[in-house]
């Protein structure tokens, strides 16, 4: 089994998410008492949200991607970022490592491309939903358009990550929220909906909506797994 490096930490409520999967994975994958060879950095996440706000991305940059070689040099044989906004970041980090670092958006591409989809809603930070970072990556590649919320969605699904999910904190409002925000892509064309931030999980599950919902959190842990315990 090879080893699964992990930067965590934004938040911890998702990356304790992470851990358990990567594990819950194996063990049942190979039985017994068997659990996931994983090398995990978890950050503070005050500092970097801070960064975030008034847009300092260099200095996050800089941070991760110390980070990402600290594991790599600890004996980490790939990396997984817990944040799909973090992957903003990706190319810069990509350059630093010489291990495969997998992209949380082409482990989703890969799974939305299996089922056919051609058009797909999104739910994430404002960062996620606004930028192209990941939109952008899900159409070059896998030629999937993404459908995102109006601004004043954006904000409200913003204000319950950050505010709510990343401190643990779940309320029923917030997810009916949420699953109108969901029912206005539907209708807008989405064939699915994308919970494009590691905390969305926690709030909004398959069984609350009618469409398709692909979590990038459980995509991402599952294809760690599935090169951990590959013969490559």
């Amino acid at each position: 089994m090879k080893t699964i490096g992990v930067i965590g930490g934004m938040s911890w409520q998702s990356t304790r998410t992470y851990y358990d999967l990567l594990n819950e994975m194996v063990a049942e994958r190979l039985g017994g008492l068997h659990s996931a060879e994983i090398l995990m950095r978890s950050v503070d996440f005050a500092g970097l949200e801070a960064a975030m706000q008034r847009g300092d991305w260099a200095a996050i940059e800089s941070r991760l991607g110390d980070e990402a070689a600290a594991l790599e040099q600890g004996g980490a044989g790939c990396l997984l970022l817990c944040s799909n906004t973090m992957h903003k970041l990706y190319d810069s980090i990509a350059m630093r490592l010489g291990i495969p670092f997998f992209h949380i958006a082409d482990t989703l591409g890969h799974a939305l491309a299996a089922n056919g989809l051609q058009r797909v809603g999104l739910l994430g930070t404002r960062f996620t939903m606004v930028e192209d970072f990941f939109a952008t990556r899900l159409r070059d590649r896998f030629d999937i358009e993404v459908v995102v919320p109006g601004d004043r969605q954006i904000e409200s699904i913003d204000t319950v990550i950050f505010e709510e999910l990343c401190r643990g904190i779940v309320k029923d409002s917030s997810r009916d929220s949420y699953l109108e925000i969901m029912n206005d892509l539907a209708s807008h064309g989405a064939e699915g909906i994308i919970l494009g931030c590691t905390e969305i999980e926690m709030l909004v599950k398959p069984e609350h909506h009618v469409l398709p919902l692909y979590d990038t959190t459980l995509l991402h842990a599952r294809h760690a797994v599935e090169w951990a315990l590959s013969g490559d």
